[in-house]
């Protein structure tokens, strides 16, 4: 049964918290995928995880490039697991995967000051927990250390 974390995004955007929880990922051992609900939030995505650190780089690529399945990171707009994912990302409010047992983890993101995107995940959250799955809910804290709250 799946770990499914939700990271309510308040002190940091998008951005700044998905390249690090995607190093974590990596440094399991894992393999990600990224679901996203626009070709546009998927594009930025993809550029940013090229560019997002001076020294580094998080390897990655689209589901509509050739050999998608192979790399370590996938972002998406489709339910789909090409590269065999242990952890699934939604950002953008995307849709639950209907099959949550296939991954060891899987994290939603959303944005603490987007009402649609906190009514989204509530939901979601009750979907989870009548699913008879385990959530735990987090929030940064002063110094943006990720505190559970739930």
């Amino acid at each position: 049964m799946p770990d499914v974390l939700f990271y309510h995004l308040q002190r940091q955007p998008l951005e700044a918290v998905l390249p690090t929880l995607l190093q974590k990922t990596l440094g399991r051992g894992w393999r990600a995928v990224v679901q996203a609900t626009t070709d546009e939030r998927l594009s930025a995505l993809d550029d940013h995880l090229w560019t997002f650190a001076d020294d580094s780089f998080l390897p990655h690529g689209t589901d509509r490039e050739p050999l998608g399945e192979e790399q370590p990171i996938l972002l998406t707009l489709s339910p789909g697991n090409a590269n065999g994912a242990a952890i699934r990302f939604l950002v953008e409010s995307a849709d639950l995967p209907t099959d949550l047992g296939a991954y060891e983890r899987v994290a939603i993101l959303f944005d603490g000051d987007d009402d649609r995107a906190l009514a989204v995940a509530r939901d979601q959250w009750r979907s989870v927990k009548q699913g008879g799955h385990e959530a735990t809910y987090w929030q940064q804290d002063e110094n943006g250390r990720w505190e559970r709250k739930a």
